[in-house]
């Protein structure tokens, strides 16, 4: 964490938006518990931390060797696939003022969140943006940030349909 500074953000905003992505995001309650870590996520990198700041709790947890080696196992065929996919491009959409819209769209995606969880399954599309976005802030692709920023066109349309 202290040796990714900031782009510890990213990482960490990718994990929500996974499991929104997933079908996990048909349970109901976990949205909006997502919801609640994206809004403190963000607003961390609202207030400029440096680093994202974790209860000790979570940070004295630890994996069994072998259970970090069958995780990396696991992991290393979609992240070879994801490291071919992403790359530093039109960063001008992820860093400087570019991240403060995005952090300000991780909050607007917080808040809509709650209520799409009433249309099963409709945070998927969040859950997209929010995968997006955080890889894109962890590897500088401007690219998937615009993507993210599509998607949340997506879901605040579906929102708008679904209540007005």
């Amino acid at each position: 964490m202290e040796a990714a500074g900031q782009r510890s953000f990213g990482p960490m905003l990718l994990l929500p938006g996974l499991i929104a992505l997933s079908p996990l995001s048909g349970i109901p309650r976990l949205p909006s518990t997502v919801a609640v870590m994206v809004a403190l996520i963000a607003g961390q990198l609202l207030c400029e931390r440096r680093q994202i700041w974790l209860p000790h709790w979570l940070l004295t947890r630890s994996l069994s060797r072998s259970q970090f080696e069958h995780a990396l196992q696991v992991l290393h065929p979609m992240a070879r696939w994801v490291d071919r996919m992403v790359q530093p491009r039109l960063t001008l959409f992820t860093r400087g003022p570019a991240l403060y819209a995005n952090v300000l769209l991780c909050l607007l995606i917080a808040l809509s969140m709650p209520p799409l969880e009433l249309i099963l399954f409709a945070n998927t599309i969040n859950g997209a943006a929010l995968a997006a976005l955080g890889l894109a802030l962890f590897t500088h692709d401007g690219v998937l940030a615009l993507l993210a920023f599509a998607f949340s066109i997506g879901s605040l349309y579906l929102l708008g349909q679904a209540f007005l």
